[in-house]
């Protein structure tokens, strides 16, 4: 069997955007296994010299030579991080001076990074959508609901609250949940709390082997993670949007990411930044 490949993801922030990057990047050849190591806020010499130490290590132990994504802006710190003995991928090197020749003006580093909270009004925006998600987390709550963006409902571990907080952090939408329980799917009426909000409403379905696959791993030998169970809340709650037109979407082969995504774009949601 093949060696991995050892991935090392330099930032002088919060390596983030390294990482995106770089793994929209090796998704594309998936034969090969990598190892990955983050190295996030190497914003000094000496922190830059010590991942140099680890990467070289890490080249002479497992005889294959790294991979290097970095995502620093400071000019010394990637000269010092260049004497790697690795394969270097800089983003700013590589991007900047497409833009500068297109932009026809010099770039000049910015002093914020693109996760820090030097706006603070769109990190206000986010701080502010992701508490709104927490306050009406699973129907807890429908005080301002009607102020949510959009409402998503499902069965219990359909994906409803990592979807939600993601929309939340990364778009500043302000996302809601509804959990169908039985006394929900046994009526042909929508659930009392989400009716005034119909036009808000957005489910989330999910193959019912995954679903209990989930459920089993937090309530074992349960009837909750029962497969006759799922199957039946399943089916109950895909009529249930389809009686009353309701937009949904099957999770089971999505990412959190391509999730919100989707749902941006089914109910025209206005991203906050």
């Amino acid at each position: 069997m093949t060696a991995p490949r050892h991935v090392f993801y330099i930032s002088d922030r919060t390596g983030l955007t390294a990482e995106n990057i770089g793994e929209a990047l090796l998704n594309q050849f998936g034969r090969i296994e990598f190892k990955r190591h983050t190295y996030p806020f190497i914003d000094t010499p000496e922190k830059a010299r010590t991942v140099v130490e680890i990467v070289n290590r890490n080249a002479q132990e497992n005889g294959l030579r790294p991979i290097a994504f970095v995502s620093v802006v400071n000019d010394e710190i990637r000269e010092i991080i260049k004497k790697a003995g690795a394969f270097h991928i800089n983003f700013f090197e590589t991007f900047l001076g497409l833009l500068e020749k297109e932009l026809n003006t010099e770039a000049v580093a910015a002093e914020q990074g693109h996760h820090s909270i030097g706006d603070t009004q769109r990190y206000d925006a986010r701080m502010e959508a992701v508490n709104f998600s927490l306050n009406h987390d699973d129907g807890v709550s429908d005080k301002n609901l009607k102020e949510a963006d959009v409402i998503l409902m499902g069965v219990s571990r359909s994906g409803k609250t990592p979807t939600c907080l993601y929309l939340a952090l990364q778009y500043g939408i302000r996302a809601a949940n509804y959990p169908l329980i039985p006394d929900d799917l046994e009526s042909t009426d929508l659930p009392r709390m989400v009716k005034p909000y119909k036009d808000k409403l957005f489910g989330l379905t999910i193959q019912p082997e995954r679903l209990q696959a989930i459920r089993q791993e937090r309530r074992p030998n349960s009837t909750y993670a029962k497969i006759d169970t799922c199957r039946s809340e399943i089916s109950d709650a895909q009529n249930m949007f389809k009686r009353h037109g309701i937009p949904f979407t099957n999770t089971t082969d999505k990412s959190v990411e391509e999730l919100a995504v989707h749902i941006l774009q089914a109910c025209k949601l206005k991203r906050r930044f």
